[in-house]
């Protein structure tokens, strides 16, 4: 469907464009009150721009966009990269209404090397860019806090924020604190330990939180030994709970290869609002670091444009300078000094598959946090979806399925299962006995069940489903439309057919099929619904044969009735358990002549076999 833009200011807004230059640069929309409604980027600003105002646009939201734009500022910059770099930190200064929002995750701590004499090393929620060193951020509270105590205890860390220049230092401008006295602190603001060997204690620090542990653990490996051996067990049993935690940490940083360092992976998955970005950095073979970025669509942007928008906005807030970068799909190398490459086998591709997982389980637990929270939201997404695949006039809040089911041509039966906002109502689930209809006929059958639930519907006033699915490909598609035109509803009733072997789905009238994705929540429902009617079907057929046999076994007994025969049945369960019986069982039941007359009947059918 296409949107037509009407903007009352356009003769303004065409002098503006009119004067764009054909260059790289960002643009702003504004509304009649001045706000920024919208930022993009473009290697050519004037046609990018025109492109708005020059079109009708396939999404209502960008018609809308279009038509609110009162005025349009821009700056031009001298690459497409620093386009890309403006944009995003526009983006997060104005926050458009229009533009994706990334999501704010000064929820996640980072941990922090102040770029200062005598480094402190804290956590913190703010990155400033001071020439401070930054980690993280970290989704794990506790490892944080246990890489920081690790820093404390084995490197006598500051924790002052006193200004510990040279000069204050030679001047004895500070004097030492209570941590220096009880052991937690060298005491650098008095000169008690060297620059050097405090600057080679946070050399250290660095490389652990870069990945580089291996080290760190024997050490505390070591010191454990000692204490133990010394008999200082409550001081081991501390060394070793760093030591344990810090395996932990180690173990997160899988090695994957040792020729693949400084890497940067990125993969991407969405659903209709969200995108979700995960990252993994790899440094001398080994993931270091993992990270999920969340981002909230604005207008209609492909995966190739929020990807790129992830990747620039992870970057720049963990500081990478990774010269190659994994990604699922190409995209233009518009970052320099950076190749994307796209693995297609090899470790590289593990790594690209191992992203791709963690950005799939991360959007899992978001929906799945969704629908404990809200599960009227994830209703209405799915009934929407589900709209949407199947271009539907309204949401389908009711579905009804029918199966056909006559194994080995015996007792012909069929089943209708009602959905109610994607969700089972077995209340309101129906048998149907074939009433008109000789012999299997897959297809007369479903025309007449259809034609029979509808009209009974209709006669009662009770509501009409706004979609249904038949269990069967065109054959049965046709006989079922073919009941709806009986009774006047045809196009009042959207109804499909889904095919068993490939999931297909099936339109009256047209003889090519569309295939919904397999990981569709639309595609899933329908196949729930068809699981479901036959299983319904099923159960009521395979009872339905087995009462005719039981009746027709039981029947044939001259002279005893139906109600001595319901005694038996209550009794002893089944035909096979009665003919089990001694006579003396039997007639503790239904009495001594009775009991004589189907003990003789079962002997004399054996007789005959």
């Amino acid at each position: 469907m296409k949107y037509k833009t009407v903007n009352s200011n356009i003769d303004h807004l065409k002098s503006l464009i009119a004067v764009l230059p054909h260059q790289p640069g960002i643009y702003q929309f504004f509304d009649n009150s001045n706000t920024i409604i919208y930022i993009g980027k473009a290697k050519d600003l004037k046609k990018r721009v025109s492109s708005y105002f020059s079109k009708q646009h396939e999404h209502r939201k960008t018609a809308l966009l279009v038509r609110n734009i009162t005025d349009i500022k821009h700056m031009v910059v001298a690459s497409e990269q620093d386009a890309l770099l403006l944009e995003n930190n526009l983006i997060k200064k104005y926050q458009p209404r229009y533009n994706i929002r990334l999501k704010d995750d000064k929820s996640y701590p980072w941990i922090c090397i102040k770029n200062e004499p005598f480094p402190r090393v804290f956590k913190t929620r703010n990155l400033v860019r001071d020439g401070s060193k930054y980690f993280g951020p970290y989704t794990s509270f506790y490892t944080v806090q246990t890489l920081l105590d690790l820093f404390k205890t084995q490197y006598k860390l500051r924790n002052c924020n006193y200004n510990l220049s040279d000069e204050n230092i030679r001047n004895g401008k500070f004097k030492v604190c209570l941590e220096y006295h009880i052991g937690n602190c060298e005491g650098p603001c008095e000169g008690h330990v060297s620059k050097q060997i405090y600057d080679d204690g946070i050399s250290d620090i660095s490389n652990i939180l870069k990945g580089n542990v291996s080290g760190v653990i024997k050490h505390l490996e070591d010191l454990m030994t000692e204490k133990s051996m010394n008999l200082e067990f409550e001081e081991a049993i501390k060394i070793k709970e760093k030591y344990d935690s810090l395996k932990r940490y180690q173990s997160r940083s899988t090695v994957v290869s040792p020729v693949i360092t400084d890497v940067d992976v990125f993969s991407i998955d969405e659903d209709e609002k969200f995108a979700f970005i995960n990252y993994l950095k790899i440094i001398k073979g080994a993931i270091i670091q993992t990270f999920t970025l969340e981002i909230k669509k604005g207008l209609d942007e492909s995966k190739e444009e929020l990807l790129m928008a992830g990747i620039v906005d992870i970057r720049q807030k963990i500081f990478s300078n990774a010269r190659e970068i994994l990604v699922p799909f190409k995209l233009k190398n518009v970052i320099e000094n950076v190749s994307f490459k796209v693995p297609q086998r090899g470790e590289k591709k593990q790594l690209l598959d191992l992203s791709q997982r963690n950005a799939k389980y991360f959007k899992l637990e978001k929906d799945k946090q969704t629908v404990l929270k809200n599960p009227q939201e994830r209703t209405d997404r799915i009934l929407n979806t589900i709209k949407k695949d199947l271009q539907l006039k309204e949401l389908p809040v009711l579905i009804e399925c029918f199966d056909n089911s006559n194994l080995q041509g015996t007792n012909p039966v069929a089943a209708c299962v009602v959905f109610k906002n994607a969700k089972p109502l077995k209340r309101e689930y129906r048998h149907f006995n074939i009433k008109t209809v000789e012999g299997p006929n897959d297809f007369a059958s479903m025309e007449e069940v259809v034609y029979r639930r509808y009209k009974r519907q209709l006669e009662e006033n009770k509501p009409l489903p706004q979609l249904v699915v038949i269990d069967g490909g065109k054959g049965q598609l046709s006989s079922a439309v073919q009941a709806l035109d009986k009774l006047n509803l045809r196009g009042k009733i959207t109804i499909v057919g889904i095919a068993k072997r490939l999931e297909e789905i099936y339109f009256p009238g047209d003889s090519v099929p569309i295939y919904i994705s397999k990981n569709s929540e639309s595609l899933k429902i329908i196949q729930q619904l068809r699981d479901e009617a036959h299983r319904f079907g099923i159960t009521f057929h395979r009872n339905k044969r087995s009462g005719n046999f039981i009746q027709s076994e039981l029947s044939s007994i001259t002279g005893v009735g139906e109600k001595t025969l319901e005694k038996l049945l209550r009794e002893f369960k089944s035909v096979k358990n009665i003919k089990a019986q001694t006579e003396d069982k039997i007639a503790g039941v239904i009495g001594k002549a009775k009991a004589k007359v189907v003990v003789n009947h079962f002997s004399k059918n054996e007789h005959e076999k």
